[in-house]
């Protein structure tokens, strides 16, 4: 995997140092000497990741970053702050203004590249979730919303996993106070709670007592339910080599013995964030996915939808010698309950069919609006007379109780035509069916309306 790096630092024997390490690895290094010049580069050329030097004359690396993170369009980029400075506070300091990690100078090249591939692995996976989302609302994400916005100040909710007492009690102690903590001393037991539990972080400590921990880590990542779940990892000074491991499969933060309270809680705040923001990518991904093939009034399935799916329900039914029925339901006189009572009224007519279409078929069956005052029910596994006898209790609950509009003033009748399309023989297609069913309803509505007609009519 490579990645784009923007090294910052105001000694050019530092700049083409890492820049060495880093080209080695295959990684596409660009560089800046100051604080101005690494904001204009940053949003310029949109680096993965971020290589900040601390001690800079004029805008030091802390407000670098903060102005990096305050954008929307880099906030999301991770910032490692690479300095000399060794002080607790130091670090606090850059994780307050927005930074995911430190690496202090000199920097060892294992622990460079490791966090660099790791920091940008997560970044990519970000960048993929902003270009689906942008992509599917046709504009740009940048400017949609607020970042502290979306994030919230509420409490995270964190599983600690510590099988000793003394530890793990002191970190609820720490945590406790702006977050939600569970603890949980058997590893094995805290992956099902993992998966259960709607958690925004897992604090690992590398030094369980009879468990690989590095394991656990692992099997979170292979699990559907924890594979985005954020890990942050308590370490020992001398287990380097493990920690570096646990990066490379997919740990995102550590923390060092002895823990610090104020970094703790700073870098717990950074993944709650992170995740909190992909989450909020997803969403509305998710929520774009489900507009596209779902009719915004009804909450039905639309006709997108339907004639994708009814034309595999179709081969499905054909491969298996099963049968398939198409109703294909009209609202009456719909355009005069339009021009009477208005299109609010209309809405709530819609809604209220909807949902009693909804309540009288079976979990299988493939409720759609195909438009207007049109309806579609694709039923799997149902021959002719199941589906007539399914159409005529659909047709007298509607016929049967007045529709309420007009928020609860008044009532009104409502009657629908029902047209009845079977599958016929291998060779029969979606279109036929449908085709079918369109001319039953068509006999239905000539026939008085209020009725059922089948193709085989």
């Amino acid at each position: 995997m490579t990645a784009r790096v923007l090294v910052v630092d105001d000694i050019l024997a530092n700049v083409k140092l890492l820049e060495a390490r880093l080209t080695a690895e295959y990684f596409d290094v660009v560089s800046a000497m100051n604080g101005l010049e690494a904001l204009t580069v940053c949003a310029e050329v949109m680096p993965d990741i971020v290589l900040l030097d601390v001690m800079m004359p004029g805008m030091d690396g802390f407000e670098v970053c903060r102005r990096i993170k305050a954008n929307p369009a880099t906030a999301h980029i991770p910032v490692v702050m690479v300095t000399a400075l060794d002080q607790i506070s130091d670090r606090v300091k850059g994780l307050e203004a927005g930074a995911d990690d430190f690496l202090t100078k000199p920097v060892s090249d294992v622990a460079l590249v490791t966090r660099v591939r790791s920091l940008s692995r997560l970044k990519m996976l970000t960048d993929e979730l902003r270009m689906r989302a942008a992509a599917s609302r046709d504009r740009s994400i940048e400017g949609d919303f607020d970042i502290d916005q979306v994030v919230g100040s509420a409490k995270g909710r964190i599983l600690v996993v510590e099988d000793r007492r003394s530890t793990a009690e002191r970190l609820q102690a720490m945590l406790g106070s702006a977050h939600a903590v569970t603890l949980q001393a058997n590893p094995q037991e805290a992956l099902l709670t993992a998966a259960d539990g709607a958690f925004e972080l897992v604090v690992v400590s590398l030094a369980l007592a009879n468990f690989d921990a590095l394991r656990l880590c692992s099997q979170l990542r292979s699990l559907d339910r924890t594979r985005m779940l954020p890990i942050l990892l308590i370490v020992d000074p001398e287990d380097q080599p493990r920690l570096l491991r646990g990066l490379e499969i997919g740990v995102n933060d550590y923390l060092t013995r002895p823990i610090d309270r104020q970094e703790l809680l700073a870098r717990v705040r950074t993944q709650i964030r992170r995740k909190r923001y992909n989450d909020h990518l997803r969403d509305n991904v998710q929520q774009t996915i489900e507009m596209a093939v779902t009719d915004g009034l009804t909450g039905l399935h639309n006709r997108r939808y339907m004639s994708t799916h009814l034309a595999t329900l179709t081969e499905q039914a054909k491969e298996r010698g099963k049968p398939l029925s198409v109703l294909i339901l009209d609202i009456d006189f719909f355009k005069a309950i339009n021009d009477t009572h208005g299109h609010d009224a209309g809405d709530e007519v819609l809604r209220e069919f909807a949902d009693r279409m909804r309540s009288n078929v079976r979990g299988i069956d493939l409720c759609c609006r195909y438009g207007g005052e049109e309806f579609v029910i694709v039923m799997p596994d149902t021959d002719l007379n199941l589906a007539r006898v399914v159409a005529e209790r659909l047709r007298q609950r509607v016929a049967g109780d007045p529709f309420v509009i007009a928020g609860g003033v008044k009532q009104i009748d409502v009657t629908i035509s029902i047209g009845l399309g079977t599958l016929d023989g291998l060779q029969d297609t979606d279109e036929q069916i449908m085709k079918r069913a369109d001319l039953a309803l068509y006999r239905a509505k000539r026939n008085g309306r209020n009725c059922v007609v089948s193709d085989a009519a």
